[in-house]
């Protein structure tokens, strides 16, 4: 079969939905050799290890006009090029189909990770959400099948954008598979202390932005004297500006932004974390928190939305807002080792359910029409 996928964001996005397209990508091509996966770029790749399968061919724009006009050709030149070489089915990993896929005979696919902009609006420009809302609602009609990646998604789905329930799938993401290999803590101690961290630490990894809510976990440790330094890693944003002047304001150190840890150092964090933190606003479903039970790490994030789809019955749930709440949390699990091995075992029972075979197995029954 030959399966084309919307690759853009599993080659220049280091995380969320680049983690996701690469985790999806990589685990068809592992458990289902026999295929052809063609990974459409709008920009050309060089080499990129993630995709280096004998059945992973990368594509992009063809001609003149669509070279120097790469994002024109994503979204009105693909589905003719799509036809032109053959693909049976097309998934859209990132929430987005490109116009006329609907004319072809081509089974369409789409992924929506969440629907944040219109959930939680305030967070974008205008223009950003009348785009992401056109994108978004082309793709939920014309698509074929409609994969969420949990079950709050699914309900967002059905009551903003009224699709027919019939087209969506629930298929929960995985991790990559570096998460699941245990390293030694001497190891792991020489790659931390690489980036200037000390042996001991609260962990949070996601973007620095004002949803994924930072400055709470700040908040939290300062406002009650808990006495372990916080490592955060992930993209800055101007968000992080308005963390680094609380830090400023009230002298806080031990506090450690971390930009450029690469995916083959990030467990080391992960294994070596005494806590792990999220408490985000508003997920899609939230692939740290799997990272970290994999890690065999306690995991502490926000009640409600999908956070407990991805956290299951081991983690503790907070709600977001409330500083002292998290600090709680904080203090049981760093002082109660008992509770700490309930979670880690509980945890890492959970994260079982997210093996990379079982994920591939079920979008495979979608491609061919399941």
């Amino acid at each position: 079969m030959r399966i084309g996928f919307d690759a853009k964001r599993a080659f220049f996005n280091k995380t969320g939905l680049g983690n996701y397209s690469r985790s999806v990508i990589k685990g068809l091509a592992e458990y289902f050799p026999q295929n052809s996966y063609y990974l459409y770029s709008p920009r050309p790749v060089g080499k990129n290890s993630f995709c280096d399968f004998p059945n992973c061919f990368i594509s992009g724009p063809s001609g003149f006009f669509y070279k120097n006009l790469p994002s024109v050709w994503r979204t009105f030149g693909l589905a003719e090029q799509l036809r032109n070489e053959k693909i049976e089915a097309y998934h859209g990993l990132t929430n987005e189909l490109p116009a006329g896929i609907e004319k072809t005979s081509i089974l369409s696919v789409v992924t929506i990770a969440d629907l944040i902009f219109l959930t939680c609006p305030e967070l974008y420009k205008p223009i950003d959400r009348m785009v992401y809302t056109k994108k978004v609602n082309y793709a939920v009609k014309v698509a074929r099948k409609v994969i969420t990646i949990s079950k709050k998604t699914a309900d967002d789905l059905l009551s903003l954008l009224s699709v027919d329930p019939s087209k969506i799938r629930i298929i929960y993401p995985g991790c990559d598979k570096v998460f699941w290999n245990r390293i030694d803590s001497v190891k792991r101690v020489e790659v931390i202390r690489k980036y200037g961290i000390p042996e001991e630490f609260i962990l949070s990894v996601g973007t620095i932005e004002e949803r994924k809510n930072v400055l709470a976990i700040v908040k939290a440790i300062y406002e009650n004297k808990i006495d372990l330094p916080l490592v955060v890693i992930g993209r800055a944003t101007a968000y992080l500006e308005q963390v680094k002047s609380y830090i400023e304001e009230n002298k806080i150190r031990d506090v450690y932004f971390l930009h450029n840890v690469t995916m083959n150092d990030l467990p080391c964090f992960y294994q070596q974390a005494k806590v792990f933190v999220y408490p985000s606003f508003y997920e899609g479903f939230g692939i740290p928190i799997l990272e970290a039970l994999v890690s065999e790490t306690p995991v502490i994030t926000s009640k409600g939305g999908c956070f407990a789809e991805a956290g299951g019955e081991g983690s503790v749930y907070v709600d977001p807002k409330n500083t002292e709440a998290l600090a709680e949390a904080l203090r049981s699990i760093l002082n109660d080792s008992e509770q700490r091995n309930r979670m880690i075992e509980a945890g890492l029972k959970h994260a079982l359910k997210f093996k990379d075979e079982n994920i591939a197995k079920a979008y495979m029954e979608v491609y061919q029409g399941g």
